[in-house]
């Protein structure tokens, strides 16, 4: 070998050229400005046959410029979704806090594995999910988590510590022929679908619960159903709550939910079900859990308050979870993956927990402190608590709290408008969340009178599609007449999770995620659809 190519090589990619470092960042940082400043930047044209059939390798070794130009095409071409117009989804800018914190995080590149691998990383692991334990139970005496790569294995985590309580040994042993079923709302996120699955209890074993037009999983459809499993002799492992549905934010009312689960265990003796909390974007209403209407600090309006007296009565019900899911790269808006599974009661981590022997690459694992002993996964990163504490204490709690209620107020504020045309119907008026979900029809017609003809089943299925595809098409025409500068950029979804007879409904969304957007954008929403119809 070519020593002094070798040592050259070392140099260029292994050794400290902070200069080199700087320059290449300062010019992302540059683009990353430049597109800040253009609110109709669309996604660049994606072509995946071109990636597939040049997927080219330099021959010889180069610099760190040269790792720039491999990814610059696509860095650009990315949406950074900074854009105040952005309303179509559950995605957000990401806070600069975080963006030191992920910075910090992969100029050391820690495994949270074990003590060995990352160190303090480690130890800022059980701060952050310590303190976000505070936030989401009210306090609570000894909780426990770990940073995931997403919402969907976080539920995993709960679904699981759930077979294992209903059927011990499960990990080694698997189900022994027995029927265990999950239980979720119909309007709760499909990673639960994917769980199921992937747990190996099947999806035709997990029981969707209808819910109430609050998006709230009915609570009396939910206790006739245990009742009947249970009379069938059927193992019922875990109940998924939802805090906070992807389309219209509904929340479930987990006080009630925990009582039924409770009563119906005992009664039948069986074994209590897992009752885990899928909160990955309404987690952060917990922000305004102990915020004093009285002395109203922030100085939110009457309306508002009354809002935020609503969120602290739902969050009220999360300290009656067993284990919950939050994505704080969802409402927290940071960097990805930002996901935690959190348990209310450390103890619970014995049903996911191995021994040493069964993780020999790990010989020197403390079940005290080294997560690789329970967790899913062998390599985690660090990103999450990296990004959450930077977040948390450079936000601060009033931020926070300023954030939150922001995104509530012009919610507020979009549905109050939507109900002065008697075209449109807001569809998910009493979820206190940043979501809306309406329904746009032609002009003359009275959207409130067909959406109760809906729900009492007097519609045929004819007028149904045909009103459907009017929401649809009013959409579409909308797209296509907006101007890209100035118009909020909305999403529709086929299934906004209330189904009357079991009718899947569309609606328009709009999710106020970005707090860059102001009151005149929310204006210019409700005046286009006087022009649009």
């Amino acid at each position: 070998m070519d020593r002094e190519k070798y040592d050259a090589l070392v140099d260029t990619f292994f050794k400290w050229d902070q200069k080199a470092i700087v320059s290449i960042f300062e010019e992302l940082l540059s683009a990353a400005e430049a597109e800040d400043g253009h609110r109709a930047l669309r996604p660049m044209s994606q072509n995946y046959e071109t990636a597939q059939a040049n997927p080219e390798i330099h021959i010889l070794p180069g610099n760190l410029k040269d790792a720039r130009d491999a990814i610059f095409p696509y860095f650009w071409g990315t949406d950074s979704w900074n854009s105040p117009l952005h309303l179509e989804n559950v995605r957000g800018p990401a806070n600069h806090a975080s963006l030191i914190g992920a910075v910090a995080c992969l100029l050391k590149n820690p495994n949270l594995c074990t003590d060995r691998y990352s160190q303090r990383s480690n130890e800022l692991e059980v701060k952050a999910i310590t303190a976000l334990a505070n936030l989401i139970f009210y306090h609570t005496d000894d909780p426990w988590g770990v940073f995931t790569i997403g919402g969907t294995i976080s539920n995993l985590y709960g679904a699981k510590i759930g077979i294992e309580k209903v059927i011990p040994g499960a990990m080694q042993k698997g189900l022994g022929g027995q029927r265990v079923v999950g239980i979720c709302s119909q309007a709760s996120h499909y990673s639960n679908q994917t769980v199921a699955g992937w747990v190996g209890i099947g999806t035709e074993q997990l029981e969707s619960i209808p819910t109430d037009q609050d998006l709230a999983m009915r609570t009396d459809r939910l206790a006739e159903r245990i009742e009947s499993l249970y009379r069938e002799g059927t193992k019922v492992a875990y109940v998924v709550a939802t805090f906070g549905t992807t389309d219209g934010f509904g929340l479930d009312d987990i006080q009630a939910i925990r009582e039924i689960i409770d009563r119906l265990a005992s009664q039948y003796d069986q074994p209590t079900p897992q009752l885990h909390v899928d909160a990955a974007v309404g987690w952060a209403l917990t922000f305004l859990t102990e915020y004093s209407g009285q002395r109203n600090t922030l100085e939110f309006s009457d309306e508002l308050l009354g809002i935020v007296r609503r969120v602290q009565q739902h969050c009220a019900g999360l300290q009656y979870a067993d284990s919950v899911t939050i994505d704080f790269h969802k409402l927290g808006r940071g960097h990805y993956p930002s996901s935690a599974f959190i348990v209310n009661r450390r103890a619970d981590l014995k049903f996911l927990a191995r021994s040493v022997s069964d993780t020999p690459y790990f010989a020197e694992a403390d079940a005290r402190r080294d997560p690789a002993l329970f967790t899913l996964e062998c390599s985690r990163p660090a990103i999450g608590p990296y990004s959450v504490m930077a977040s948390l204490n450079a936000i601060g709690l009033e931020g926070w709290r300023m954030l939150i209620a922001r995104s509530l107020e012009l919610a507020e504020k979009l549905k109050q408008g939507l109900e002065q045309l008697d075209y449109c119907r807001v569809l998910n008026r009493n979820t206190p969340g940043p979501s809306v979900n309406w329904w746009v029809l032609p002009k003359g017609r009275n959207a409130e009178e067909i959406f109760q003809q809906l729900v009492a089943g007097e519609l045929s299925e004819d007028q149904r599609n045909r009103y459907f595809s009017e929401i649809r098409r009013l959409l579409d025409k909308r797209e296509k007449m907006m101007d890209p500068t100035l118009d909020a950029r909305l999403g529709l979804t086929t299934d906004y999770g209330f189904r009357p007879g079991g009718v899947e409904v569309p609606a328009w969304k709009a999710v106020f995620f970005n707090p860059a957007t102001d009151d005149a954008i929310v204006e210019r929403i409700i005046y286009g659809l006087e022009e649009l119809t």
